[in-house]
């Protein structure tokens, strides 16, 4: 069990959005031997689109939607990659994906450095003490110096880092990279679907201006020596401590500089780690199966109307058509068709270890942070939904289509695409959301999925928190003095609308006995 545990490797890619976070996953999967030619994400002479994008929408505006889960073997290693959303208006479902995996990969874009949604992933990183490695992409454009790039990681990110390679030039002069780590030299040759040719050579010998020219090899020479001066030596337990980030430049386009982060990543990246219960520490050795559930998709499969709740398995061997406890609603379940993802393929498995994740179908019995153990109640936490600051009443447009419209509302709503308020005051449905962007998915997933047509109608609010209090008495006051803003969420909590910044701070001075909330997990 140890050596199986040993050999998985779980991460997630995230970036802000259009850094080449999908392109740098379909490398990923090139070299694992999954795929055989890569989908150019953009390029519509090429009829294929990302392999891990597979929902029409995605395919149609070249951005991705929801989280894909993927598995390759590499080496005598066991890789999942879960490739996440950067857009921010998703941003919810990347900071759940980050709790199930054991480390992270960021990607950069070389000419725009770090933008606000990476700050923001980094804040969850740091929070949850993950390791993280940097990819720089696009070293094939016109970009930034790498050393200014260097300082701005260090300052924006609040993480030391270390070059574990040097690019040399860059744009359209630019020559390859200098693998640090492995001491050789990768030279470049723009082609999306061949592999680089790697030399191995001595720096300081005359061979190296053969291959790139006397001013390049000179300030390679010169770079390399200042990158020893000013970083202290990579040590592999800071990493895994999350204290410093290895950086790797290269151009996932163009397939360079992917290998050697491969390379690397599979070495030093740490295997499953303990994870926090609310009950106690659960170590992946234990002999008893555990896990939990990050994620729902619906319609994986657009001709069968299938749920499909993803789960992280955290201890023990999880096998085929076993009894589980459904820790919260306390029932005893089967599995007779648990499924490992290849993006959209998926395959039947027999067992799954610590690290893998493992797709259930789910005819409802799941939400989003359901545990799954072999009888033990425990809870695994650390899946919040965050307060949302978009509202929008949701109308039926078609009459005839009511069942269909209130199945598509439940089962994107399982998902955690956004979230559903109904108003106490006048019954009528608000869905809030993080940004403007899940309104149109949202209407075009229930009219393609579910054949279901709504429409929006505007409503001001300014943020929905959830509220409690001990004092019996204040909290009925405050509902009838509230009532016309009272919410609530399909829980059946309580959720205070405020409409102004202005009411939310007076309400909260007012009531002082009341609790608000601004995440669902309290």
């Amino acid at each position: 069990m140890n050596q199986e545990i040993e050999r998985r490797r779980t991460f997630a890619i995230i970036s802000h959005p259009d850094a080449g976070k999908t392109t740098l996953t379909e490398k990923l999967l090139l070299f694992g031997g999954q795929i055989q030619v890569a989908g150019a994400v953009k390029s519509n002479k090429i009829k294929k689109t990302a392999t891990s994008d597979w929902m029409d929408i995605e395919k149609q505006r070249g951005i991705s939607v929801t989280t894909s889960v993927m598995e390759f073997d590499y080496q005598d290693y066991k890789v999942n990659i879960l490739d996440t959303p950067g857009h921010q208006d998703f941003a919810e479902d990347t900071f759940r994906t980050l709790t199930a995996v054991d480390s992270a990969i960021i990607v950069v874009d070389s000419a725009k450095g770090v933008e606000t949604q990476t700050r923001k992933l980094m804040t969850v990183c740091r929070m949850r003490k993950t390791p993280v490695i940097i990819f720089i992409n696009k070293m094939d454009r016109e970009g930034r110096d790498p050393f200014d790039l260097l300082d701005e990681l260090e300052e924006e990110l609040q993480i030391k880092v270390r070059p574990l390679s040097w690019p040399i030039n860059q744009g359209i002069h630019f020559k390859g990279v200098y693998n640090i780590y492995e001491q050789g030299l990768n030279l470049f040759t723009p082609n999306k679907q061949k592999v680089t040719e790697k030399v191995a050579i001595d720096i300081n010998g005359p061979e190296l201006e053969s291959h790139v020219g006397k001013a390049d090899a000179d300030k390679l020479r010169e770079d390399l020596e200042l990158v020893d001066g000013v970083y202290p030596a990579f040590d592999v337990q800071n990493y895994l401590d999350a204290e410093v980030a290895p950086v790797f430049f290269g151009s996932a386009l163009n397939n360079f500089g992917v290998q050697e982060l491969l390379d690397c990543f599979v070495q030093i990246a740490p295997h499953p780690r303990p994870v926090m219960a609310e009950e106690r520490m659960v170590s992946p050795e234990e002999n008893k199966f555990s896990g939990f559930v990050f994620k729902i998709t619906a319609n994986i499969d657009p001709n069968h109307r299938s749920c499909i709740a993803f789960c992280k398995v955290c201890s023990g061997k999880f096998i085929r058509n076993a009894p589980y406890l459904h820790v919260r609603q306390g029932k005893t379940v089967r599995f007779s068709s648990p499924t490992q993802f290849m993006a959209q393929r998926k395959s039947t498995i027999e067992e799954a270890w610590p690290g893998d994740i493992v797709g259930l179908p789910d005819n409802g019995i799941f939400k989003i942070g359901d545990t799954l153990t072999e009888g033990e109640e425990i809870h695994f936490r650390g899946l919040p939904s965050f307060s949302p600051e978009m509202f929008k009443y949701i109308e039926n447009a078609d009459p005839m289509k009511t069942k269909q419209l209130q199945k598509g509302i439940e089962q994107l709503m399982d998902e955690g695409v956004a979230q559903l308020f109904v108003n106490q005051f006048n019954g009528r449905k608000i869905i809030g959301t993080v940004g403007q962007l899940q309104f149109e998915v949202i209407q075009y997933r229930l009219e393609n999925e579910y054949n279901a047509k709504c429409r929006w109608e505007p409503v001001s609010l300014y943020k929905a928190c959830w509220i409690e209090s001990d004092d019996v008495a204040q909290l009925e006051a405050f509902k009838k003095r509230k009532y016309q803003y009272m919410a609530k969420d399909r829980e059946g909590r309580d959720v205070f609308l405020a409409d102004s910044g202005y009411v939310l701070t007076m309400a909260q001075q007012d009531f002082e006995h009341i609790r608000f909330h601004f995440t669902s997990e309290f």
